[in-house]
């Protein structure tokens, strides 16, 4: 790489802030606890570990909440990569400390689509860096099929050279608690090779046909209810409401029993 190409894709970066990432990665994991029962990742979903190939991660978009879920999980699963992602240029301007947390406005039109290409090939010319990306465009209910990706991300792989991109699974579900689960769970990834070939919209095709296989994989799992085949990212407090666990505490101790703060249904970890 020739050193003006090198400074070209240093200014393209957009700017990490770490001690104000790890300051808002707390935050955010006391906020997901106080509002969640627990943030889980299948055991059989896990990803790769390649520290030689830079990552795209495209998830399906199931709710507001992913972007502070995807942050849970680059920082227990992904610790030593620096992590990217783009948003509208209108949000980012609405919440500027967006700016130190990694994140890229984008317009959504085609000069958009240019500076999206131009930046994410900036942060994939480093092995030590992901992209985290929602390529539906908005938010989808977990159940539709086909599933709908932009021809962004497919541009994208066409572009790249040795890179891993990865689907990620996203469900929002209830299980025994009064509060829900996030589920999450990576498919399987697809790699490009040193010289991609294939267009756009056969890279795209190919990915929704991935993220559809992760999330029915995702689905399944998340029917059975056995916490023994997950992995606990984040975890809040048990129980129904203060009123139903004073009766349950009541009753355990008239019959000389253990009282557990969990649902009697709630599946054994």
């Amino acid at each position: 790489m020739k050193p003006a190409d090198s400074a070209a894709k240093s200014a393209d970066l957009p700017r990490v802030v770490p001690s104000f990432l790890k300051a808002f990665s707390a935050y955010t994991r006391r906020y997901l606890r106080r509002r969640f029962h627990a943030v889980r990742m299948l055991k059989d979903g896990l990803p790769p570990r390649d520290p030689a190939r830079p990552v795209v991660i495209f998830l399906n978009h199931a709710s507001w909440w992913d972007p502070l879920v995807c942050l849970i999980l680059s920082r227990h699963l992904f610790p030593e990569r620096t992590s990217f992602a783009p948003i509208e240029d209108s949000m980012l301007k609405r919440y500027k400390f967006f700016r130190h947390l990694g994140f890229f406005g984008v317009e959504p039109s085609g000069r958009g689509a240019l500076k999206f290409l131009r930046v994410s090939g900036a942060i994939l010319s480093s092995p030590s860096n992901v992209i985290w990306l929602t390529p539906q465009g908005r938010f989808s209910d977990v159940r539709e099929r086909p599933l709908r990706l932009q021809n962004g991300l497919g541009a994208l792989a066409a572009k790249s050279e040795d890179t891993i991109f990865l689907p990620l699974a996203f469900e929002f579900t209830f299980w025994n608690d009064s509060r829900p689960e996030i589920l999450v769970s990576f498919g399987a990834s697809i790699v490009t090779g040193s010289d991609p070939s294939g267009s756009a919209e056969e890279w795209t095709k190919q990915f929704s046909v991935a993220l559809a296989a992760a999330q029915d994989k995702l689905a399944t799992h998340s029917s059975r209810r056995d916490a023994s085949e997950w992995l606990t990212m984040n975890e809040g407090s048990s129980g129904v409401n203060a009123v139903y666990d004073f009766w349950r505490w009541l009753r355990a101790r008239i019959r000389g029993q253990e009282f557990a703060r969990e649902h009697p249904a709630e599946v054994t970890r």
